[in-house]
């Protein structure tokens, strides 16, 4: 079916065309058109009814003159009925000519009416585009998707993972549907299990990503593998992550270096924005940004570059203050990190309670602060001192009208307590500017890092290959080695992550090691992919850009729920369908479970 107006439909009983393609080129045409009820209106005894259906909205004009029977029959018509109209074209006046619709040059005049099937009153006012209370547009997400937005949403959609596939198959990929039964892999977040009802006590896991599968496509000699696949992870939705369940466009590519990745993947991104969104890039090629340095300048492996707030380091600049706060950091080999806010100024008393509050939430216990104006306006600046506050200022580069906030505690920790400041700063003084896409690759992050209980643990993809192969695994520290592991920043969010694989068996026990799994543990969780690697692996390397998060920055929706047709609620409950919910008990003896009750 064509999208254009919808001019490859079938012609049968219910339509000779649909309600977006009429025009005054098909004026005196006998027609029929089919659809739900949108508005109707009465106007000095004639009847005005404006049909919708995917394609759009034509005005249907009742005169009982015309048919009597027709205009009887209009007259009971209400708001999502489905009717069939039959009737003639004709051009509207001048005057009332309605610029706003692509048929708004024409009405039919109806001879024929049959009504299809009624509806009840609506929940919620579909032919407006109001505010409706979300809960309510979910349980009842078959009305909502009958509006134009949703509508229109969903066509964006669908256009564009056409085009990520045809890009792939222009540039020698081949799709490859992977199992969506699998095993557990450690992605990062909690597994989906589902129960074997042939095999009693043991469990599938939905996969959070394809990554074995897709590696062994490699092994077995694919070359370029894509996929729109569907990832399930058991964590907490949030404006950018779905409940459950998302999509991603996932690609592996065999004999390449970091550097070939890029360069299949950021065309893409640059068709994708110019193509889906009104938004200009605002650098080319995509500026590149290691790890520890987007960290310690913007407090954040997604920056978002929009704006120019940057982090320094002013630990020295403070060492010979007698600030007991600072000292004591430092003498614990921490840092003291601080944030240049240009026009930070002018922040309220209320404005900078916000910005502790976001301090607050990840992990400090304050947050200093020094305002310039005719004089430095601190707190702290009778424990810092005058030429320390000055030393400062100059360090930062900072101005009259500037506000300087700190953050003190270990280099990392400090950074990021700065970045959430940072993003919340920009957004009180609406500093992203909605126009501009700013991509940005972050590079050379770390393989480990030390996990919550103070153990290593892998900081990325576990899959990933070292930077320096086995012999950069045999470091003392091993947060200090660095893997060929890469992420795509967009606007302030993570669109993909990827890396260059470790296909080496012995790497791969050695990298695993450090992260405390014995060699039968790996064995038993991914004997199938070490296995296959002995049988001759090529250098390998992929990429997985998000698909629902791209489109929701890209179409600037305030929420990852818009970009899906059935999505779960915050709490990841499908409250149209009523899902999750009991199961009958014999479902569970089927399964070789019970439920432990509290």
């Amino acid at each position: 079916m064509s999208d254009a107006g919808g001019t490859n439909i079938a012609i049968n009983q219910y339509r000779t065309h649909t309600c977006g393609q009429l025009t005054v080129d098909s004026a005196s045409a006998e027609v029929r058109l089919s659809g739900w009820v949108h508005s109707r209106r009465d106007h000095g005894g004639l009847i005005f009814i404006d049909l919708r259906d995917k394609w759009g909205i034509t005005q249907l004009t009742f005169d009982p003159a015309n048919n009597r029977q027709a205009f009887d029959l209009a007259d009971k018509l209400r708001s999502e009925h489905v009717v069939t109209a039959a009737g003639t074209v004709v051009t509207r006046p001048a005057k009332m000519i309605n610029k706003k619709l692509a048929t708004g040059e024409i009405e039919v005049a109806v001879s024929k009416l049959t009504v299809l099937s009624t509806s009840k009153t609506p929940p919620f006012e579909i032919a407006q585009d109001t505010d409706t209370n979300e809960e309510l547009r979910l349980t009842y997400r078959y009305l909502d998707l009958r509006h134009p937005r949703l509508q229109r949403m969903l066509k964006v959609r669908d256009q564009f993972i056409r085009h990520v596939r045809h890009y792939f198959n222009q540039q020698g990929f081949t799709e490859v549907q992977t199992p969506i039964l699998a095993n557990s892999s450690p992605e990062g977040a909690r597994d989906f299990l589902v129960p074997s009802r042939l095999s009693p006590g043991s469990f599938y896991a939905l996969p959070q990503a394809p990554q074995q599968y897709k590696q062994l496509l490699m092994v077995g000699g694919l070359d370029r593998y894509f996929q729109i696949a569907p990832c399930f992870r058991d964590e907490d939705p949030r404006a950018d992550r779905h409940a459950g369940t998302f999509y991603q466009i996932d690609l592996e590519m065999s004999f390449v270096e970091q550097e070939d990745i890029f360069k299949v993947v950021e065309p893409l991104m640059v068709e994708l924005t110019n193509e889906f969104s009104d938004k200009k890039i605002s650098e080319q090629p995509f500026p590149r940004i290691p790890w520890r340095e987007a960290i310690m300048k913007y407090g954040s492996d997604k920056p978002d570059l929009r704006y120019d707030l940057f982090i320094t380091d002013v630990s020295q600049e403070v060492s010979g203050s007698n600030f007991k706060v600072f000292n004591e950091v430092l003498e614990d080999k921490g840092q003291v990190m601080a944030l240049h806010v240009p026009g930070g100024a002018d922040f309220s008393r209320k404005d900078i309670e916000k910005l502790t509050e976001h301090a607050k939430i990840h992990g400090a216990n304050g947050l200093a602060y020094l305002i310039i104006k005719d004089e430095l306006v601190s707190p702290i600046i009778k424990h810092l001192g005058e030429d320390v506050a000055q030393a400062i200022v100059k360090e930062v580069g900072a101005n009259k009208g500037d506000a300087i906030f700190f953050a003190a505690d270990a280099w990392e920790k400090a950074a990021k307590v700065l970045g959430a400041v940072r993003v919340a700063a920009a957004t009180t003084l609406k500093l992203a500017d909605d126009t501009k896409a700013a991509w940005v690759w972050i590079t050379d992050f770390p393989m480990y890092e030390l996990n919550d209980e103070g153990k290593i643990d892998f900081s990325h993809n576990p899959f990933s290959m070292p930077q320096g192969g086995l012999a950069a695994l045999q470091a003392d520290d091993p947060t200090t080695i660095l893997g060929w592991q890469y992420d795509l920043a967009l606007n302030g969010f993570e669109i993909s992550s990827g890396a260059i694989r470790n296909h080496q068996p012995d790497i791969m026990y050695r990298a695993f090691a450090l992260a405390g799994y014995s060699k039968a543990q790996v064995d038993a969780k991914f004997g199938g992919m070490i296995t296959a690697f002995e049988y001759g692996a090529p250098p390998h390397g992929g990429f997985a850009p998000g698909l629902d998060r791209l489109l929701m920055v890209l179409l600037d929706q305030p929420n990852i729920r818009e970009i899906y047709a059935f999505p779960k609620d915050s709490q990841g409950k499908d409250l149209m369908m009523n899902s999750p919910a009991p199961v009958s008990e014999q479902q569970l003896k089927d399964l070789h479970l019970s439920i432990k009750k509290k």
